[in-house]
């Protein structure tokens, strides 16, 4: 039992206490207007801007920005936007370091993390003109 405890106090304090979801109105309290950059294994994935009203504005930081809105579902924030109308539900809890996203909270599917400041900005460009 001794040795047990041992080992226990040499794991970061982090990796012992269970993260619990963030609620809707957690979520909301954390990004209501800002600006977030995710990354994924590394290297950044994508930003996302929070508005009024459940509101966002996601981008690959490609200029192709869509818009959507997101609402609460049992432990996880799902998402839809105007080009995507199936929902796409994340786990959110908070590390030290900010947000922890994961996909459908399903442990071997994508999970994102906020990104420290990059640098970067949010280009959302217009719409495609034709000639």
């Amino acid at each position: 039992m001794l040795r047990y405890l041992l080992i226990l106090t040499f794991l970061p304090a982090q990796a012992l206490l269970a993260q619990s979801p963030m609620s809707g109105s957690e979520f909301d309290s954390y990004t209501r207007g800002k600006t977030l950059f995710y990354g994924f294994n590394g290297q950044i994935y994508g930003v996302e801007r929070y508005l009024p009203n459940r509101r966002v504005i996601w981008s690959f930081l490609d200029g192709n920005c869509k818009e959507g809105v997101w609402y609460e579902r049992a432990d996880q924030i799902c998402f839809i936007y105007e080009d995507r109308l199936d929902p796409q539900c994340w786990v959110f809890t908070r590390s030290g370091e900010g947000l922890i996203a994961q996909f459908e909270g399903d442990p071997a599917a994508t999970e994102l993390y906020e990104a420290d400041e990059i640098g970067e900005k949010m280009v959302c460009l217009g719409p495609e003109v034709g000639v």
